[in-house]
Parts: C-alpha cells; structure tokens; sequence
C-alpha cells in the first residue's frame, strides 16, 4: 500500500511567512526553509523579529485568514485523494494550519504547535519530534506502507529521499541543481501523474 505525503506550503498553500512579511511590511519575515536549511535557526530568528515588533499570534492568524489554496491545490488533492492515500506532512503549526485544512475540505494534516503566552506572544515551539519529515515517513513504513512524498524546500528533502518515489514541486532553482536526480514539476497535473504512475 502507497501513501502520499505532501509538503503544505510552497506545494498547496502560498508561505504563510512570506504573506505575513507583505502584510506587516517587515521584509525580514519572507526567510523560509528554502533559504534558511537549520529550521531551528530559522524560527529563532523569526520569533525574535515578532518580539521586537510588538507581533503576536493573532496578527499572522489574521493574515492567515485571507488566504487561500494555490490555484488548483484543492483539486489536485480531492483527485489524489480519490484514488490512493495522502497526508499532509508540514513543518508548519496548528495555529496557522487550520483555517486552510478547511479551505482544503479537512485533508489528514501532521504539524507542529506553538507556545504562545496568555497575551498572544510566540514564546517557542514544539516539534512533533526530530527531524519530523524523515521520521515521519520512516514510522510510516513502519507500519507496512511504501511512501511517496513531494515539497519544495531544504527540510522536504528527507522525506523525499527516503521514500519509495520523491518528486520536488515549485522548488528552486538551487535545490533542484543541486538534486539533480530528483524529478522536479511545476504543475500539478504533472505531479498526480507521476504519482499515480508510481502507484500502478
């Protein structure tokens, strides 16, 4: 049995960093695990930029709520869905994830949490565990299934490179130069039927 894990944002969802750093005006914000691999690193740095501009929760949840799937997500994956297993597997948070699981008819999702202060602050965060996207599929097959996975970012590659097929989706020009062996697209047509063609 196959199941597909998919990278959220940058694959179904514009970056959530990126559309609040046009929101808030704060360019800093628009670093994501395409730049930045160490994602420890990357929200230290992000948390520490909210701090010094007063910016809680509340503020990237308002941003997050005019958001919607990248055009063609949401029937790339009822299609996907159909026809085989998928979930979800983001570095993201629940506090960010849920408004647009909705705008996606609720699709299995395996993220992360915030730690917010009673007063709105970002404190920190935690991790499901270490190295999510590789463990998580490595647990998955521990439990009998041959995985497919597709991201677009440093921290998809695990995920990618440990699984039975991997494919880069909307990737950069870097990480696709530098993985040249594995398959990259642009459209999501492209995508399901590299997908389903593993699948057969």
């Amino acid at each position: 049995m196959y199941i597909t894990c998919l990278d959220l944002e940058g694959v179904l969802v514009p970056e959530i960093w990126i559309e609040f750093a046009e929101a808030s005006g704060i360019p800093e914000l628009k670093k994501t695990t395409r730049d930045e691999p160490d994602y420890d690193k990357l929200m230290q740095y992000r948390i520490d930029i909210l701090n010094e501009h007063g910016l809680g929760l509340k503020e990237i949840q308002d941003t997050i709520s005019t958001i919607d799937p990248l055009p063609g997500a949401k029937e790339f994956l009822d299609k996907l869905r159909a026809n085989g297993q998928a979930i979800i597997v983001s570095d993201t948070f629940s506090q960010f994830a849920m408004p647009l699981m909705k705008k996606l008819g609720y699709p299995t999702i395996f993220c992360n949490e915030l730690v917010v202060s009673e007063d709105g602050k970002i404190t920190g965060y935690k991790m499901r565990c270490e190295n999510t996207k590789y463990t998580t599929v490595k647990a998955l097959q521990s439990c009998g299934f041959e995985t497919i996975a597709s991201g677009d970012s440093y921290n998809d590659l695990g995920m990618i490179e440990n699984s039975a097929a991997g494919f880069l989706f909307r990737s950069t020009e870097e990480i696709k130069k530098s993985h040249p062996d594995i398959p990259a697209f642009e459209e999501y047509d492209d995508l399901y039927n590299a997908i389903m063609a593993v699948q057969k």
